[in-house]
């Protein structure tokens, strides 16, 4: 078969649909997931395109999603783990049954995927996992820290991979879009918590206001994340990371420089806690 064979989660509309559309018109093979097939019918080619109805969440329908592909294709060589959600509120706001229920998909789905592909991975010797996280994966803010730690899980999940995977010839690469132009902000990709507290108008209240007045209107441009993403996995030394959008290089750079500033002025103290030498 020509052309690498992508696998890639949530894809049934947003990011993970555009990156579908861009790797078929390019001439590769798509396993397309989804919770349900509805939207998966990007093209009408059936020899590329390959719809599963698989939850992210659910190991027995993954397993089975990924072996079904495997029959399909015979290889997995691009794996990207797009499928999560996002939830708005304040650390106190949100109850933790919605904190479970969101590191059961932008989490623990993350992890069943990996599980599910690398046996297949190492037996190729090559492949490439594409984690997305997000800009607040890199740096949390007001009314989104739930679902920037999520992000963070996935930042550290990648960083080891990465270095595990490196000697079996298999490449790890944790994108962190900034805000793009999908419907990740209507209500079915952004919860809300349902508790609104007063104390937190000006934090995480700000933030939901600013999560409506952006809906739509984000700067970043979905088939050039798709575009972006190609050549990603064209490449023959991948990053570790990779950040797309200018707001995503502004808010790390940002944090970066903060970090630095504040390990300078706390280093005394940092340098202090290590047993003395004699």
């Amino acid at each position: 078969m020509n052309g690498k064979v992508w696998m890639i989660t949530g894809a049934s509309r947003g990011l993970g649909a555009e990156i579908a559309k861009a790797a078929l018109a390019a001439g590769e093979k798509v396993i397309a997931t989804g919770r349900g097939r509805d939207g998966l019918n990007f093209s009408s080619d059936q020899d590329a395109l390959y719809p599963v109805e698989m939850d992210v969440t659910n190991e027995a329908q993954v397993a089975s999603g990924v072996r079904n592909g495997l029959s399909r294709f015979g290889r997995i060589d691009i794996l990207v783990n797009n499928a999560g959600f996002g939830m708005l509120g304040a650390i106190e706001e949100t109850p933790g049954e919605d904190v479970e229920r969101i590191y059961r998909t932008n989490v623990f789905g993350v992890l069943n995927v990996i599980r599910a592909v690398l046996p297949t991975m190492r037996r190729q010797k090559a492949g490439h996992i594409i984690n997305f996280s997000s800009l607040g994966g890199f740096r949390a803010s007001a009314g989104w820290g739930i679902y920037c730690s999520t992000k963070f899980a996935v930042e550290g999940i990648t960083e080891a991979l990465h270095d595990e995977l490196a000697p079996l010839g298999i490449h790890a690469t944790v994108v962190e879009p900034g805000f793009f132009r999908t419907d990740f902000m209507d209500n079915r990709s952004l919860a809300n918590t349902s508790q609104q507290i007063a104390d937190y108008a000006e934090t995480a209240g700000k933030t939901r206001i600013f999560a409506v007045e952006r809906n739509h209107q984000q700067p970043g441009d979905p088939k050039k994340l798709a575009q972006a993403l190609l050549q990603l996995a064209n490449a023959a030394t991948p990053p570790l990371r990779l950040a797309l959008g200018t707001d995503a290089l502004s808010r790390i750079t940002e944090k970066n420089a903060f970090v630095a500033q504040e390990m300078a002025e706390w280093r005394q103290l940092s340098e202090s806690t290590d047993f003395m030498k004699s």
